[in-house]
């Protein structure tokens, strides 16, 4: 292998597991503890601070192309036409123009959702992770733990510390687990072939599909207008339509009932990330689920796949955007906040999964994988504790306006990966090690439990 080769597969390496997301977090944390305050007009004493960091992530695009002429003489117009943008953002959600943090959030992480709908779509395939409710019932219920524990671990805290009416519409924070990041910790401690694999990985994909529901359910933006729901029902009818034509271009699926969708989703206050997610379902795709990081995945060319062809590598520079235009967070944030995150996500993660495990296998006599004991559950429990990237969105889409209160609860997403160290620990002193396997599918193993 030629030198160049070997620089390429390290590249590729990075880019396939989140490195640009960590360092686009890295980048933010070192900018915004870094960036000096800003002279700014700002009236209200309570505003968090301008700096170099903040005015990139709020700089409005629309700027780049319209010119703002001030006229000295018409500042009442001025200040009238302030106060009906003001009332029209609190009629749409608050939402601030054509933001980077607009764009990056709003837009191209609709992108990474629609793919993580994708994986949870295809896992109810047949081969799928979640196409044998008997087989994958342990990893459900697990799942089940896994969102309920660090839910009740976050509001039981809120209200020993009182601060229920601050932080208490952040319960779902903790709830969530970065498949990318847990599953390459996962593999450095059980191996590539362990049956703790596949259960990571099917609780992941659960907790994936569990994540959209709780945003778009207890997340809206703004009340709901429930009327632009019709404009998401005619997308999705002509995604079916262009498939019942038998029109195979993921582009048109995407720019024609995806931007659809999306649109609807904005105006209707859900929020606008989860926009593409309806018409996945609707794109031409295989009949069968090869289970997620299958390698013969990518020799498949159906419209489905050809859509995560050609965003999987887009997508992993988006996520290094988003870690730059939401982790900038300065070290004193550090706070309850913070600590209620984690111990959701460090406390509550493990306990949950354990705890709904043994009740699946003693309470309702189901069973665990072959090859699996409480040593690799709790291990795994632990591991599953990573919430980063979708915890780190949850914190936004729960605490929207900028301040002392999110930036303590974005640490607790960013301190998550914590998990990692402390589950290398656990498995070292619960003596779980590597166990290579014949089959690399860790897809397989849900089929032979």
């Amino acid at each position: 292998m030629t030198g160049h080769e070997q620089k390429s597969g390290i590249v590729r390496t990075l880019i396939d597991n989140s490195f640009l997301l960590i360092a686009g977090a890295i980048g933010a944390l070192i900018w915004a503890n870094m960036a000096s305050p800003l002279p700014t007009e700002s009236s209200d004493p309570s505003a968090p601070p301008e700096t170099s960091y903040t005015r990139f992530v709020d700089f409005d695009l629309t700027s780049l192309w319209s010119a703002h002429e001030e006229d000295p003489s018409s500042d009442e117009t001025a200040t009238s036409a302030d106060a009906s943008e003001e009332t029209e953002e609190e009629n749409h959600g608050g939402h601030h123009g054509l933001t980077i943090h607009f764009v990056i959030n709003d837009i191209l992480m609709a992108l990474f959702f629609a793919i993580a709908a994708k994986e949870v779509w295809e896992s109810l395939l047949p081969g799928g992770a979640l196409s044998n409710p008997r087989k994958a019932a342990t990893p459900l219920l697990a799942t089940v733990g896994g969102i309920a524990g660090p839910a009740l671990v976050y509001i039981v805290g809120c209200y020993i510390t009182g601060t229920q009416d601050i932080f208490g519409k952040g319960w779902a924070v903790p709830c969530a687990t970065d498949i990318a990041f847990s599953y390459l910790i996962a593999r450095m401690i059980f191996g590539v072939g362990h049956p703790a694999i596949a259960f990571l990985l099917l609780l992941a994909i659960a907790d994936d599909a569990a994540g959209l529901m709780i945003l778009a359910v207890f997340y809206p933006q703004a009340p709901l207008q429930y009327y632009w729901f019709l404009l998401t029902a005619g997308a999705m009818a002509l995604a079916f339509f262009l498939r019942t034509a038998k029109v195979h271009s993921h582009w048109v699926y995407l720019l024609g009932p995806g931007v659809l969708c999306w649109y609807s989703f904005y105006q209707a206050n859900i929020h606008a990330a989860l926009g593409l997610v309806p018409i996945i379902p609707f794109l031409p795709h295989a009949h069968t689920d090869l289970g997620i990081f299958a390698k013969a995945e990518k020799n498949r060319e159906d419209t489905l796949n050809e859509f995560e062809h050609f965003w999987k590598t887009p997508v992993e520079f988006f996520l290094g955007l988003f870690g730059l235009a939401n982790a900038g967070v300065v070290m004193s944030s550090l706070g309850t906040g913070t600590w209620l995150v984690l111990g959701g996500l460090l406390l509550g993660k493990p306990l949950g999964i354990t705890a709904m495990t043994l009740f699946a296998e003693k309470g309702l006599k189901l069973q665990k994988p072959a090859g699996m004991d409480y040593r690799h559950v709790v291990t795994l429990g632990m591991v599953a504790g990573i919430g980063f990237t979708v915890a780190l969105f949850v914190s936004v889409a729960a605490f929207t306006q900028a301040g002392p209160v999110q930036d303590s609860v974005k640490m607790g997403a960013l301190l998550s990966f914590a998990a990692a160290p402390l589950a290398i620990l656990i498995a070292k002193v619960l003596k779980v090690r590597p166990e290579p396997r014949e089959s690399v599918n860790p897809q397989a193993d849900i089929e032979a439990g």
